[in-house]
């Protein structure tokens, strides 16, 4: 799990935003498809959740850094 925060902190803002944008465009498609049929393992809503809101978190952490400097 600290993989993936390391690997956030590398990214710059925009590639945050990037990848924020097709995280949340694969799990709208993946609640659309589990909606339709069912998906194998209701854990990639679970992950696909997670990860966005790490992204979010993220972000949030890099823009209140940057007003306390300011």
């Amino acid at each position: 799990m600290k993989k993936k925060s390391n690997s956030l902190k590398d990214l710059t803002v925009q590639e945050l935003r990037d990848k924020l944008e097709s995280g949340r465009e694969s799990l709208s498609k993946l609640r659309f498809n589990h909606t339709v049929s069912p998906v194998e393992s209701p854990a990639q809503l679970r992950s696909g959740r997670k990860e966005v809101a790490r992204i979010l978190t993220e972000i949030r952490r890099r823009e209140i850094a940057n007003n306390a400097q300011a």
